[in-house]
């Protein structure tokens, strides 16, 4: 593989949701709202049984999506995000796919470079306080850069918090 390859397209979302589903032959992804680590919350991305249940400032339409996968650590872009935050996720299957809501379109990503295994994922987000404040549009509002790369699991942190969108997700409801 090569060090890193990176996948960008328009992500359609509702209730605010996308999914990163393990892709083993049982991946239906997750069934609801995943739980926040109950120790180190880092609101806008949870993790639970190989799939991540990612959530946008926009409640519905589409928003700028990109995906980086790297044999190492990319480096968080921390110039260009206002929130970066950070969780491990263990794959079986050595491949990862991003779904939309309700059984929209599957998004394939580069397989991973290490195959099963522990993963870091690196969550960006830009713009989610205007977008959740515009809830819907056909414009797009708010962009987001997941990156992946193998790492043994280690604990949920938040690497840089501006929006108050992840401050809302990150408070105990």
């Amino acid at each position: 593989m090569i060090a890193a390859q990176t996948v960008s397209f328009d992500l359609y979302v509702h209730y605010s949701q996308a999914y990163l589903v393990d892709d083993t032959d049982d991946a239906m992804g997750p069934n609801g709202m995943l739980d926040d680590h109950p120790t180190h919350r880092v609101g806008i991305i949870r993790v639970e049984d190989g799939d991540a249940f990612l959530i946008t400032g926009l409640h519905t339409g589409t928003v700028d999506f990109s995906v980086t996968v790297a044999d190492h650590d990319p480096g968080a872009d921390s110039g260009g995000y206002e929130d970066i935050v950070e969780i491990s996720m263990e794959s079986e299957a050595g491949r990862f796919a991003l779904h939309e809501w309700g059984g929209g379109d599957v998004h394939e990503l580069p397989d991973l470079p290490a195959g099963p295994g522990w993963y870091r994922l690196r969550y960006h987000a830009q713009n989610m306080d205007a977008a959740a404040e515009a809830d819907t549009s056909q414009e797009i509002i708010d962009r987001y850069l997941l990156q992946i790369w193998p790492q043994d699991e280690s604990e949920p942190r938040v690497v840089q918090s501006a929006s108050g969108q992840l401050a809302y997700w990150r408070s105990p409801r």
